[in-house]
């Protein structure tokens, strides 16, 4: 039985990446079934679910946080949708990830510019 905060963190996942939510903790569950909890619970069944920012600002702050480690493209990808689904423009993402150029390099940024360009032509195609 899913714990409460569990059910809250997938609600929350849902209002920012919608049925893909499901789908991201499947594949992880399927993988170990611990690491699928821990992920719902601790970001999205606490801290996404206070409401000192919006969720447009947390969505735009992980897109600037994971272009700026360069390395996390797949967790990028969501959280681009996420910022899509939550009120941001294409133009404000890809600002954000101009901006970090400042702060991880043009390989990083550049890595993360192709990663939207990805996401949104998903986007136009469906």
């Amino acid at each position: 039985m899913p714990s409460e905060k569990y059910v809250q963190g997938m609600q929350e996942m849902r209002t920012h990446f919608g049925d893909a939510a499901d789908q991201w903790i499947k594949t992880i569950h399927s993988i170990y079934p611990e690491f699928a909890k821990v992920n719902v619970e601790f970001p999205f069944g606490e801290l996404y679910r206070r409401d000192v920012v919006d969720d447009r600002t947390r969505e735009l702050c992980t897109v600037a946080a994971l272009t700026v480690q360069g390395f996390a493209l797949p967790e990028l990808k969501v959280h681009i949708k996420g910022a899509l689904n939550t009120g941001s423009t294409k133009a404000e993402v890809l600002e954000i990830i101009t901006q970090m150029i400042a702060y991880c390099g043009f390989p990083a940024a550049t890595n993360a510019l192709l990663a939207a360009q990805e996401v949104f032509s998903e986007i136009e195609r469906a």
